[in-house]
């Protein structure tokens, strides 16, 4: 089964950046699409970003669209999420996800999901 490991959250101010990275490390498919979800406190988990493998083809969320950048090294079957312009709103934990996607924004979709990162934004 795939294995998927996330890094990179921490405690920032509004304005600062993070950049998210999320380790494929066992069966990775070429098929497959990555994703960004994240699930702030008392709140349903939503989706972020994701992108294809195969194609490099990218997809983001109107709440993030020109602060927040999905990305891949594809050598090493890893996936970024440049975060900049951070917000408060933004706080959440950050889940990466894979899987054999043909809607991209539906989690129900992704067949495999790394544990998060805490990603806290203060004012």
């Amino acid at each position: 089964q795939v294995q998927l490991v996330e890094s990179g959250g921490g405690l920032v101010q509004a304005g600062d950046s993070l950049r998210l990275s999320c380790a494929a490390s066992r069966g990775f498919s070429n098929s497959y699409v990555m994703g960004w979800f994240r699930q702030a406190p008392g709140k349903a988990r939503e989706f972020v970003a994701a992108i294809r493998w195969s194609s490099g083809s990218t997809s983001h969320a109107d709440s993030v669209k020109g602060r927040f950048t999905i990305s891949r090294d594809s050598a090493k079957n890893t996936v970024y999420l440049q975060m900049n312009s951070l917000k408060p709103e933004d706080t959440a934990v950050y889940y990466c996800a894979a899987g054999w996607v043909a809607t991209t924004t539906k989690e129900n979709q992704y067949d495999y999901w790394g544990q998060g990162t805490q990603v806290t934004v203060s004012s």
